[in-house]
């Protein structure tokens, strides 16, 4: 039989019922979120080159199926750092998204771990790190490095107090995209209160009492509680672009400094080189993630998918790979272990299922693709996620 987690004990709401697929989360929490905070999780930079081949590539990879294969006792578990998840999928960080539902950070890490797969908590998430850790202590932190090693120094000590045995650092970042998107939505950073936005909640009453009001009155105006050692600015402060600027000039010493101060894994997240893999593994790093930030950043950044087999082959079959940007079925998880990912890291569609429905919504899409990927291995002909490769794809020209 296949081998999941225990299922959740919370309830499923009747709004579920009509989630099918990751997918259909999207539009409902378009219905259910103001403008500019569902156009801050949709959007990406520029013109959305990137966003789309994250979504293009997969149809230019057929799948293989092998027949009369006892495929009865598959598993779908995988082991990462030594620890067995149950499930070759987790929660990509996502920055602000206690602002899509109450208590967002929290929502996701419990979902996770009541699932049994991997979860990565944002460095600019608004709920303090030490309350995720101390709920869900098997959560990863992802770190975007401040400005210069004092406070890298301090950040990292920070989130070794607070029980995080994984780190994750993000470096592609450098300075700010461009990302015409959140205007056009009338997103801002710091957000900026306008009768647009006034009108938004009006129109959205459950989301300004559920999640809006509702964390206001218990715990006072949000900030980005993670940045740094100390607690960061609050999110309507003009100071939070000065936060986020001035990383333009670190380097990979840098890393090598957090490499020798961090003792457990650590995970280098946002490339998309055999150059650079290869160079985060000579300095130690234990895994690294092909991503192109969701499309965030670069517009015409390739897609992860189309360097993960290069990648896979320069830095050995042993190193593990994780890749995440544009999965959103079962059949996109399972192309990409074909090509040697050991795990996907997958984003927008969770925050959407925690926007329609808190920790159940998250619970139910974690179901949703875990069944995708155990049905696809069974018509696969695999019992174990080890058992896919090269033989499972075949390239073929995307449907016009």
């Amino acid at each position: 039989m296949a081998n999941y987690a225990e299922p959740s004990s919370v309830p499923v709401p009747a709004a579920l019922r009509a989630m099918l697929s990751l997918h259909d989360f999207e539009d409902a929490a378009r219905r259910r979120l103001p403008r500019p905070i569902f156009g801050y999780i949709a959007g990406a930079a520029e013109d959305n080159t990137s966003l789309r081949d994250n979504r293009g590539v997969f149809a230019e990879y057929g799948l293989v199926t092998r027949v009369l294969r006892d495929v009865s006792q598959r598993s779908q578990s995988v082991t990462l750092f030594g620890q067995r998840y149950s499930s070759p999928f987790g929660i990509a960080p996502m920055g602000i998204n206690a602002l899509s539902t109450y208590r967002g950070d929290l929502v996701l890490a419990r979902a996770a771990q009541q699932a049994g797969v991997v979860s990565i908590m944002s460095g600019t998430s608004l709920i303090p790190m030490e309350a995720v850790a101390r709920e869900s202590p098997a959560t990863w932190f992802q770190a975007y490095l401040p400005g210069d090693p004092a406070r890298i120094d301090a950040l990292i000590d920070r989130v070794e107090r607070a029980g995080f045995n994984t780190l994750v650092v993000t470096v592609d970042i450098p300075i700010s995209a461009n990302r015409e998107n959140n205007i056009r939505t009338g997103f801002s950073t710091p957000l900026r209160p306008s009768l647009r936005l006034a009108w938004d909640g009006l129109v959205r009453p459950r989301w300004v009492l559920d999640t809006f009001l509702r964390t206001w009155l218990r715990h006072g105006m949000p900030h980005f509680e993670n940045s740094f050692a100390t607690r960061g600015a609050p999110i309507l402060s003009p100071s939070v672009l000065r936060d986020f600027s001035a990383r333009d000039h670190l380097s990979w010493q840098h890393l090598e400094v957090i490499r020798r101060r961090w003792k457990g894994p650590l995970v280098v997240k946002g490339l998309l080189s055999v150059d650079d893999a290869l160079q985060a593994q000579r300095l130690g790093a234990d895994a690294i993630v092909l991503s192109n930030h969701g499309g965030r950043q670069l517009d015409g950044a390739c897609s992860p998918m189309r360097v993960l087999g290069s990648v896979v082959q320069a830095v050995g079959p042993d190193y593990p790979v994780l890749i995440d940007s544009g999965f959103r079925r079962g059949s996109d998880v399972l192309k990409a272990l074909a090509l040697g990912a050991r795990l996907v890291l997958i984003g927008r569609p969770f925050n959407y299922a925690a926007a329609v429905a808190g920790e159940a919504g998250v619970a139910h899409a974690i179901g949703l693709l875990r069944d995708e990927v155990d049905r696809n291995m069974a018509m696969l002909g695999v019992t174990a996620c080890a058992e896919l490769g090269p033989q499972h794809l075949i390239r073929q020209r995307p449907a016009a």
